[in-house]
């Protein structure tokens, strides 16, 4: 049954990443609604969750909180060293990537390291598997709460697969690359679920796993995927896909309780 319910997480991942690819004409709308996603994932699925399951506080601070605020500072930090500057006009890393960047196979990188993206798809590769665990992890609890967290799962892969190609992209690397991320992440649910007939995962860890993440997901969407979404097309179209994407993920949380 585990297992089952997985392999529909890998094909929502694959049709997530599917409809990033084929939208590419508006591109614009397409990050303006990877960013909505993501969003919406952090502050109304992952956090809560963490909160729920990571255990005592730290010093005053919950667990969960310092692990998110770890994650945003480590995606930083990452960025910051991986980034490629160009000293003869002093551009700064998180200046916007030209358009051609995503036409032209990933040789023109508008200034953005392509290791960034994909250490970024492969943090999400990352939670996907965490997300199989996850699933796993609930059904050992018992068959409700692993159908309730299965809906969750299932659903918010498609958000998972979409972020996958659309970072990957993004940072100018070419669409080999993106589909071959694509699909370590659709098939990394499948890889997770499986592995909890071997374990018991503690609850503790899981909760501070999905802090940490959330912080890393959060810095993600903030200073580069709506950043990006907004340059070239500062629409209020753009803004309405942002606000569909976390509408989305409330439905999907809401339905899932």
């Amino acid at each position: 049954m585990v297992v089952a319910v997985a392999l529909g997480a890998f094909l929502m991942t694959l049709v997530g990443g599917w409809t990033a690819q084929r939208v590419t004409d508006r591109r614009h709308l397409v990050l303006g609604l990877a960013g909505g996603l993501m969003l919406g994932v952090v502050g109304l699925d992952l956090l809560p969750e963490a909160l729920d399951a990571a255990g005592d506080d730290v010093f005053g601070v919950p667990a969960a909180l310092l692990l998110f605020v770890g994650g945003f500072l480590l995606a930083h930090l990452v960025e910051r060293l991986l980034a490629v500057r160009s000293a003869a006009h002093g551009a700064e890393f998180n200046g916007a990537a030209r358009s051609a960047s995503m036409r032209g196979g990933g040789r023109e990188t508008g200034g953005r390291a392509p290791q960034v993206g994909l250490t970024a798809a492969a943090a999400m590769v990352g939670h996907s598997l965490m997300d199989g665990v996850a699933i796993g992890a609930a059904f050992q609890v018992g068959a409700g709460m692993g159908a309730a967290v299965a809906i969750a799962v299932i659903t918010h892969d498609f958000a998972d697969g979409f972020n996958t190609y659309t970072i990957t992209s993004l940072y100018g690397n070419e669409k080999r690359k993106a589909v071959a991320m694509l699909v370590a992440d659709a098939f990394a649910p499948m890889i997770g679920a499986a592995s909890t007939l071997l374990f018991t995962l503690p609850a503790e860890l899981l909760g501070g796993y999905l802090g940490f993440f959330g912080g890393v997901l959060l810095y993600l969407a903030a200073a580069e995927i709506l950043p990006e979404a907004h340059h070239e097309h500062p629409a209020r179209s753009t803004l309405l896909f942002t606000v569909g994407g976390v509408a989305f993920i409330w439905l999907v949380v809401g339905l899932a309780q």
